[in-house]
């Protein structure tokens, strides 16, 4: 069991150098040390046997598919490292199968609701206003762009570049990409920068976009906060950022856009994962159309 324990910070700190999340990092090391205990209180040895009576304790227990499909995988990639890494002499996760997950389409705000917030906190954002200037920015780069939460909060003025109307944002495995963004969202960046950031920035400020009223950097719960106040008046209700997000995503492939240029705009590892938002653009179309057609 040692020898799992000193493999386990090995693995650990392998991840920290390929510059894998900080988030990811933490729910391997949980998920794995969760194995270790259980193999450990059981007396058993890593093996096919032992993982599929661990998961199984999980899914007695109330874990939920996600939660299964989670540490299935943390533990398939720690004994898959172990194995390529000559520790072990064979990869028990190999035949150990993850449970498929029920994918729900994602929540999609209506363009004409959206349209709505977006006037409101505009003649919010006035000059003498910096927290609207700011609230309003916000919400029209994660809608413009589709980028996450997180992208935003960790944009720095450098980031823009404001004549080719790019912006250059850091997402998940470090990996960066150059995002558009339109008028709207130009006018909005440049009011916060003219008007509402000179109004709060302190010496000690960081350079980054977006500063709280206090002069530092906005956080991803400042911005959670921000958007789900804005979308109560949508046809949704309560929703987060990522909500603009999948709204961003399905109104572009609704307006035509290619579905190679949503995966990349939105950083899409995988073509996959970009697919469901066809799903929501069929369905909204069948909804349409039963809506609509005489003889539907």
């Amino acid at each position: 069991m040692q020898n799992l324990n000193q493999d386990l910070a090995q693995f650990l700190e392998q991840l920290k150098a390929r510059g894998v999340s900080a988030n990811t990092q933490k729910a391997y090391s949980s998920d794995i040390n969760d194995l270790l205990v259980f193999l450990s209180d059981t007396k058993q040895s890593l093996d096919l046997e032992a993982l599929r009576s661990w998961l199984y304790r999980i899914s007695e227990a109330g874990g939920s598919k996600a939660t299964l499909a989670r540490k299935t995988s943390a533990i398939k990639n720690f004994t898959a490292w172990r194995a390529d890494s000559d520790l072990a002499d064979q990869d028990p996760a190999l035949r150990l199968r993850s449970p498929k997950l029920d994918r729900p389409l994602p929540k999609v705000a209506s363009e004409l609701s959206l349209s709505a917030v977006f006037d409101r906190m505009a003649s919010q954002a006035t000059q003498d206003n910096p927290v609207g200037l700011m609230n309003h920015c916000a919400v029209e780069l994660l809608y413009a762009t589709g980028m996450r939460v997180s992208e935003l909060a960790g944009l720095d003025l450098s980031d823009i570049d404001h004549e080719r109307q790019l912006l250059r944002v850091t997402g998940k495995g470090n990996k960066q990409r150059m995002l558009p963004y339109g008028l709207r969202a130009k006018d909005s960046i440049e009011r916060w920068i003219r008007f509402g950031r000179p109004a709060v920035e302190a010496p000690t400020s960081p350079e980054s976009l977006l500063l709280s009223s206090r002069g530092r950097r906005v956080g991803v719960r400042q911005l959670y906060d921000v958007v789900a106040s804005q979308l109560e008046t949508t046809n949704l209700g309560s929703a987060g950022p990522h909500t603009l997000r999948h709204s961003a995503a399905t109104h572009l492939l609704d307006h035509g856009a290619d579905l190679r240029a949503v995966q990349e705009i939105l950083g899409h590892a995988s073509l996959a994962t970009t697919q469901i938002y066809t799903h929501v653009s069929v369905e909204r179309l069948r909804s349409s159309f039963e809506q609509a057609h005489p003889r539907a």
